[in-house]
């Protein structure tokens, strides 16, 4: 006989890709400095490009996992007013990428992988930012991460927006929170170019699939990790995928890491 006080496992309703949008930009969402503790304890922050200034919207650092050395390169955007003034709300400046990018040659010379943590709507636009080399930084990362000779894995943990998004994303693997999005430019900016209608963000942010499972399917991310709203699950996930992405990517090569690497992006 049938027990009918059994509870049933809910099925996961899957979430308009309007509502991914809203949760990746959510204040309750883990911050950058709360998963970088959570997952690296012993972490070292680092400062400064050596040729301008420090931008605080990229924390970076050493650490280790799993009793490996890492890179941590990371956007953040900031929890108080002044913090995310100073941080522009989490879009770098060409010091910023500057500084993320002696990080990686860094990480090369040493021989520790690099795992870059995303949150971002994209490159900060202002004029100071243009007038210091924004896209020339920009492209200087995504130069030196197509050819970097150690593991490079990407997490987008929220928004990843535009090249501002990229400069840290192009990696041997990349993976995505299930409330995060990954885009080209904001669903705003989209309908306001094509449509001239800013209202029409929700139609937008379908339209351009922007959710972690359009771009699974599109094979442009490798993985979608599963967030709950317990933030330790959120760390316990993450690191159970990057201690195992590395392991995988310690046993390659540097050619076939490269190779691969470059074969990856250049199907795009």
């Amino acid at each position: 006989m049938r027990n009918f006080f059994e509870k049933k496992p809910r099925e996961k309703v899957e979430k308009t890709a309007q509502e991914i949008v809203m949760a990746a930009r959510s204040e309750e969402k883990i911050s950058t400095k709360e998963l970088i503790h959570g997952l690296f304890p012993d972490f070292f922050e680092l400062h400064g490009d050596r040729s301008g200034e420090d931008d605080p919207a990229i924390i970076a650092g050493l650490a280790q996992i799993n009793k490996q050395a890492v890179t941590v390169i990371a956007t953040d955007k900031g929890q108080s007013a002044e913090e995310r003034i100073a941080k522009h709300f989490g879009s770098p400046t060409p010091n910023g990428y500057r500084k993320a990018i002696r990080l990686m040659k860094q990480a090369e010379k040493f021989g520790r992988p690099v795992v870059t943590l995303i949150n971002t709507a994209g490159a900060y636009p202002g004029r100071t930012a243009e007038e210091g080399g924004q896209g020339e930084a920009i492209a200087q990362s995504l130069l030196t991460l197509s050819d970097l000779a150690v593991p490079v894995i990407a997490i987008i943990i929220g928004e990843g927006g535009s090249g501002g998004a990229l400069a840290l994303a192009l990696a041997d693997r990349v993976y995505m929170l299930e409330n995060s999005m990954y885009t080209v430019l904001s669903p705003e900016g989209f309908a306001s170019i094509l449509w001239k209608d800013a209202s029409r963000a929700a139609e937008a942010a379908e339209v351009m699939q922007v959710t972690p499972s359009a771009l699974l399917r599109q094979k442009i991310i490798d993985g979608i990790i599963e967030e709950p709203n317990s933030h330790r699950k959120v760390v316990k996930n993450i690191e159970k995928v990057l201690e195992e992405e590395l392991l995988a990517l310690n046993k390659l090569s540097v050619t076939s890491l490269v190779q691969r690497r470059q074969n990856r992006f250049r199907k795009f």
